[in-house]
């Protein structure tokens, strides 16, 4: 689904290359989180794949094309859930569909009402973003990216302004609703522990400038509920997260 084939790239402001050849690949259908410190380049990644930023050098494919130039191959859902506050939840929720182009004012709301029901919002359509709480909030920009259409969605640190518990049931939530529609997900956070009760795969920013991120696997079968958190393997690899990050955070 999404392949980085010797990718390179540099900040203006910078001297060196902050991604120095850096090649991995997402399968269609992955839930695969990144971690890493603070500043490492986690969220450059994203901006290189949505076109945000341009590579300097090297290629980055989705669905075996090149992006360059295309519009729509993937839904990008940053920190803050972004939500226009002048515009009801419906409204907010057309917004990828008005950009597209091409799509009925009734198709539109059907495809907004729908999506509100499968995020659990059925109801709230008519409500101001300033009316609902910071999860219902989270669940509206999330519906938001799936009415772009894609198969690809980036997930950057959607759940880190959240409280303890609102975030934990984000989680569950979220997991769920990748379990009934499979979406490839690539998902940044600096939570050891959300990276592996989500994710089939977490991939670790090694070193800046990045020049490869490893990969292990989550040794957990899905569906998954946060039981799985305390069983020894997957204990083992927390720990062994962990330490990595203590390691490349002291160097």
């Amino acid at each position: 689904m999404l392949r980085f084939q010797n990718v390179v790239f540099q900040y203006d402001s910078e001297e060196f290359n902050i991604i120095d050849g850096l090649s991995f690949a997402i399968a269609p259908g992955e839930f695969v989180s990144v971690i890493g410190p603070s500043g490492c380049g986690k969220s450059t990644i994203f901006r290189l794949i949505n076109q945000l930023l341009p590579c300097k050098a090297g290629e980055i494919t989705v669905g075996g094309e090149r992006i360059d130039g295309r519009r729509g191959y993937c839904g990008y859902m940053p920190q803050r859930d972004l939500l226009f506050p002048w515009r009801t939840v419906h409204e907010n929720l057309r917004l990828p569909m008005e950009i597209r182009g091409g799509i009925s004012r009734e198709e539109m709301d059907r495809r907004a009402a729908d999506t509100l029901e499968h995020v659990g919002l059925s109801g709230w359509g008519e409500k101001r973003p300033d009316e609902l709480s910071g999860g219902m909030r989270q669940r509206a920009a999330f519906a938001r990216t799936l009415l772009t259409g894609s198969e690809l969605l980036l997930l950057d640190e959607p759940f880190s302004a959240l409280d303890f518990l609102t975030r934990i049931s984000m989680q569950e939530w979220l997991l769920r609703q990748w379990e009934n529609d499979h979406k490839t997900v690539l998902f940044i956070t600096h939570d050891v522990e959300e990276a592996i009760f989500l994710s089939s795969r977490v991939l670790v920013v090694e070193q800046t400038p990045i020049r490869r991120l490893v990969s292990f696997t989550v040794p957990a079968p899905y569906p998954r509920t946060r039981a799985c958190l305390t069983a020894p393997e997957m204990l083992s690899l927390r720990e062994n997260l962990i330490d990595m990050l203590r390691r490349e955070v002291t160097v």
